[in-house]
């Protein structure tokens, strides 16, 4: 099996992790254990390994966010290495200790993937861990154990794990289908075991199922914004603004990014200027309202020591000052606080907007339909605009 991963790069005030997080330590010190032990009193020693561990990297990484809040964006990658240690070696020792193979058939191989968020590497102190279990074939009674395995292992870690069991060929047939999964898919990153089926995976997603698809794939992430926002409420000045899924909060600036991943293959926000899709001021507005939205969604996790997304009134006084906003004569803190949070999340609308009119403009998204008829209109009955408007790309404007 190939042993390969695509790096975590830690800033600097994470590095510290990379002593507690060392995987070849981790198992050889659980396989020392392993002399006279039955498979559930290894599992027992394996686990009680593993969690003290996790509680130390976990501990290290809240602390320094404690005391230096807007390290948040950084501690995205410092969460993503803790979960891909400690998943990897629990894949190593189930892989190689618990169900180990002597001769394995084709179809016995499995490949761990990232998926998701984190796939992408962003996880906030709470996030859930979303898994792709690869296989080549039909599931064997092996890969069912394997499998089982090292679930029930992250579970007992009080992990909160999304997972799912599919061949390549299924992979894509449901990213075909369904637009949820191919955009989970589309953030996929390999983790552990055999590198070739994600290879293909990758390949065949590319080739097959997001090539001259764009529009399509804008139009239902459109769709989904929209149904999210009502669900959450159409207001973008709500009083308890939800962080990841409310207007002008993280879930709108990722679809930011997939939707450019999906039309230019980029991997970094930067290379939108070298689409002619962002400006650098454009640019700048996303870094920042990133970093202020994942500064704040942190802080939210810690302070509720749970997966909370919520903004609400018990937590916006608090969560205020721990990030430095300070009562002044005329205002509270909590006020300057919100007033920031609402001004990034306008501005985060306003990338929406400008992301969509120049893909439009590119010919990537498809024209509203109804200006296809004002312009199809006015086209042939050679009517001129009333001066004062133009018609840019099927869009009226001023």
């Amino acid at each position: 099996m190939s042993y390969a991963l695509k790096p975590i790069i830690l800033s600097k005030p994470f590095i510290g992790l990379e002593k507690i997080l060392n995987e070849k330590d981790l198992v050889k010190k659980i396989n020392k254990e392993d002399t006279k032990k039955n498979s559930r009193e290894f599992r027992a020693i394996a686990l009680s390994e593993l969690k003290d561990v996790k509680q130390q990297a976990t501990e290290l990484v809240a602390e320094k966010l404690r005391k230096h809040p807007h390290l948040a964006p950084s501690s995205l990658s410092a969460y993503t290495l803790v979960n891909d240690r400690i998943l990897r070696s629990i894949a190593k020792l189930v892989l190689e200790k618990m169900f180990p193979l002597v001769s394995p058939t084709k179809g016995e191989s499995i490949s761990v993937i990232a998926v998701g968020g984190y796939g992408r590497a962003e996880m906030a102190p709470y996030s859930d861990m979303d898994l792709l279990f690869l296989t080549p074939y039909k599931q064997t009674a092996w890969g069912e154990n394997v499998i089982e395995s090292m679930l029930y292992l992250l579970w007992d870690l009080g992990l909160k794990v999304g997972y799912s069991v599919r061949n390549v060929e299924e992979s894509i047939r449901l990213a075909k289908s369904d637009i949820t999964i191919r955009t989970t898919l589309l953030e996929n990153r390999f983790i552990f075991g055999e590198s070739t089926l994600a290879q293909e995976l990758n390949k065949r997603l590319w080739s097959e199922v997001f090539k001259n698809t764009a529009s399509e794939f804008i139009s239902e992430k459109l769709k989904e914004r929209d149904l999210r926002h009502k669900k959450q409420g159409s207001e973008r000045y709500l009083l308890e603004p939800n962080v990841k899924e409310g207007k002008g909060g993280l879930r709108d600036l990722q679809n930011l990014y997939w939707i450019s991943k999906y039309v230019y293959k980029i991997e970094r926000k930067e290379d939108l200027i070298g689409f002619n899709i962002f400006s650098a001021n454009d640019l700048s507005l996303f870094s920042k309202a990133e970093n202020f939205l994942w500064t704040v969604r942190c802080a939210l996790h810690l302070l509720s020591d749970r997966a909370n997304e919520n903004l609400s009134f018990d937590v916006q006084v608090p969560i205020a000052k721990s990030l430095g906003f300070k009562n002044t004569d005329g205002l509270l803190g909590v006020e300057k606080f919100m007033q920031n949070y609402f001004l990034h999340a306008k501005n985060v609308g306003e990338l929406t907007r400008i992301l969509l009119a120049r893909m439009e403009s590119q010919h990537v998204k498809e024209t509203p339909n109804i200006l296809k008829k004002i312009k199809k209109k006015f086209e042939s009955a050679d009517t001129n605009i009333e001066k004062g408007f133009s018609l840019t790309h099927g869009r009226l404007n001023i």
